[in-house]
């Protein structure tokens, strides 16, 4: 959903109690502010108000009476959040970060308040009804002058009030300002007030206290003959306030293996909702699926930088742990706002498509897909046979079983579709829906395979013609006499790979036309590694899609520089691509529930197939649109 936005000698235990407490009250009271970034976070559940800094202290009630009216007159919901500062971002991506990572909707405007340094933004959907200009008179007008003056529930006020003008059409007027404290909260944890905390934080240390002593008489009680001793109670729940800041860190090791998996689940549910948004595209048209696109686009950003920071960790393996637990905490962090922007989506692809109601429409035009699809698979298989006797084993490998992976998704997709037929006979559209979606999705991944082998033997044929120029163009030149004889040693010893022969005639060539070799064998080299993870992204994990990811940077990079710099990044990318495949290819071979074997029934290889490619979840569900709380909603 696309948002408009602006920024602008040890002790005796009990006394040791008693001084970590003494150390906490100082701590609480308001010293010099400590540096604290607040990453885009979860709004309060229970009103429309986050106040992690104690900004609004006792006129928290006013600014809900004005969201209140803004809501009971216009059905407008505003938001307002105060943090300490926007974690390095500018405000309107940490606005727009927040906005989608709470699945805000057309009617939800976001007012984001960083207290150190007065930054604000406002993130509300371009269909909300406001234009930019309005927008930017309410930011001028109410929330701008009551900031400058510290008064933070004044902006809160201002905004609330000014969007009840502009829809009124009325002129915006500056609220009531009430100059605040400037930088509430100082470390962004807890409030600054000291007429607050002085009270608790001396409360707090007389009741830590008693129960020093009383721990003290408990021990000198357990010391005394006969006294029974007994296990201690263990909650299971940590209440709010002080008692939630004495909770431990995941240990990193934890948090490393979450930070893992979030970026397993989220490929996952980016890769299924841009396949499915392929079917609905071809539905319904691209103008009425732009939103969902937008959305997969947005989640496939914040994807991508996870993945960045992932590779960043891994290749410094021995970083200090604050910042890898930072970078993990941030890797988390973007995994849940691609997930919740594809979940808040959910819902509005789910009534675009009618995947219940248009069942009979959707089937049809799932079994045309795969009447086309079984001859391109001939296709690809008779291909593959041609070039058998004249190249190198090794040149085909990569994609040798791809035309029987594909057969095995059409055979899957044939059995569900012969479902959804019975299911439409029966009239029950719920299980049309269910295995009219497993079919579409093994029918684009055996649209992927079937690609695959075809762009692969292109190639190797393209290579083949390239080689026979360059050899001809070398044969003339005495310097590349050296090179030419390997490559005709490589050629004279039975069927070969015409890439592996280019790769020995580099020096016969010039640098531009190295660069535009090697530009085009990682962009083959990458293309091969994205197909095979995504058809087979039930079994891999996460080094292999970050590997891939930065390969697909890099190889994003190679355009619009010199000789030298292109061919550093295509040979970058075309490294990191080969790990990824190797990577992928692993972790299939050591999958838990491996892909059956040649003699094993047709229905098994189908449904094997299906499991390895994650086209079908827990329960034989297919995977949706959505992010990870939403792709799974067949089920209901």
């Amino acid at each position: 959903m696309t948002r408009l936005s602006w920024g602008y000698g040890p002790r005796a235990p009990g006394w040791a109690m008693i001084c970590a407490l003494v150390a906490l009250c100082a701590l609480l009271l308001p010293t010099v502010p400590a540096s604290r970034a607040d990453t885009p976070l979860d709004l309060d559940a229970a009103g429309r108000i986050t106040d992690t800094v104690g900004a609004l202290g006792k006129r928290r009630t006013q600014v809900e009476a004005a969201l209140e009216r803004l809501h009971t007159d216009h059905h407008v919901q505003l938001y307002v959040t105060y943090v300490h500062d926007f974690s390095g971002r500018a405000a309107h991506a940490w606005a727009d970060a927040t906005a989608d990572r709470n699945g805000f909707g057309p009617h939800d405007i976001l007012l984001a308040i960083a207290t150190h340094g007065g930054q604000y933004a406002v993130s509300a959907d371009k269909t909300s009804g406001f234009r930019k200009d309005q927008l930017e008179q309410v930011a001028t007008a109410a929330i701008a002058p009551a900031l400058r003056e510290h008064d933070w529930a004044g902006a809160a006020i201002g905004a609330a009030d000014g969007y009840r003008s502009v829809l009124r059409g009325e002129p915006v007027h500056a609220p009531v300002i009430k100059p605040g404290t400037s930088d509430p909260g100082g470390d962004g944890l807890l409030p600054g007030d000291r007429a607050v905390w002085v009270p608790i934080a001396g409360g707090a240390l007389v009741l830590l206290t008693g129960l020093a002593l009383r721990s003290r008489r408990a021990r000198a009680a357990r010391r005394r003959p006969g006294t029974a001793r007994t296990r201690p109670t263990v909650a299971t729940s940590t209440e709010p306030g002080l008692a939630r800041l004495a909770q431990p860190l995941t240990a990193l090791p934890d948090l490393d293996a979450e930070a893992s998996a979030n970026l397993v689940d989220t490929d996952d549910a980016v890769r299924t909702s841009a396949e499915e948004l392929r079917f609905a595209t071809a539905q319904l048209g691209t103008a009425a699926t732009r939103p969902f696109a937008e959305a997969v686009a947005y989640a496939r950003g914040e994807l991508a930088d996870a993945f960045r920071l992932r590779q960043h960790l891994d290749d410094a393996p021995y970083e200090e742990e604050r910042i890898r637990r930072h970078a993990l905490d941030e890797i988390c962090s973007r995994c849940t706002s691609a997930n919740r922007r594809l979940d808040a989506e959910s819902e509005a692809f789910d009534r675009l498509r009618g995947l219940k109601a248009n069942a009979a429409a959707i089937v049809d035009r799932a079994e045309a897909t795969a009447r086309g699809l079984t001859p391109r698979v001939a296709t690809a298989e008779a291909a593959l046979a041609a070039l058998a006797h004249c190249r190198a084993r090794k040149a085909l490998a990569p994609v040798a079983d791809h035309p029987g992976e594909a057969r095995d998704r059409l055979s899957f997709a044939d059995t569900a579709l012969a479902e959804a037929r019975t299911a439409l006979l029966v009239a029950d559209p719920d299980h049309a829906a269910v295995s009219v979606r497993a079919a579409e999705a093994a029918l684009s991944q055996a649209a992927t395979l079937t690609a695959a082998v075809l762009r692969h033997t292109h190639a190797l044929t393209a290579a083949t013609t390239r080689l026979h120029a360059v050899l001809a163009e070398a044969s003339g030149r005495p310097e590349a006499a050296p090179a030419l004889k390997a490559a005709r040693r490589a050629m004279a010893h039975g069927p070969y790979d015409p890439r592996e022969v280019l790769r020995l005639l580099d020096e016969a060539v010039t640098g531009e036309a190295r660069a535009a070799r090697t530009v085009l064998t990682a962009r083959a080299e990458v293309s091969a590694a994205r197909d095979y993870i995504s058809t087979h992204r039930g079994a891999i994990g996460c080094r292999a899609r970050t590997r891939l990811t930065e390969a697909e940077r890099h190889i994003g990079l190679c355009g619009g520089h010199d000789v030298a710099t292109t061919v550093a990044e295509a040979t970058r990318a075309m490294a990191l691509a080969q790990q990824a495949r190797a990577l992928a290819e692993d972790d299939v071979l050591t999958y838990g529930t491996s892909y059956p074997d040649d003699d094993a029934p047709p229905p098994a290889r189908a449904l094997g197939g299906a499991l390895l490619g994650g086209i079908i979840l827990a329960g034989l569900l297919p995977a949706t649109f959505g992010g990870g709380a939403t792709r799974g909603r067949l089920a209901g």
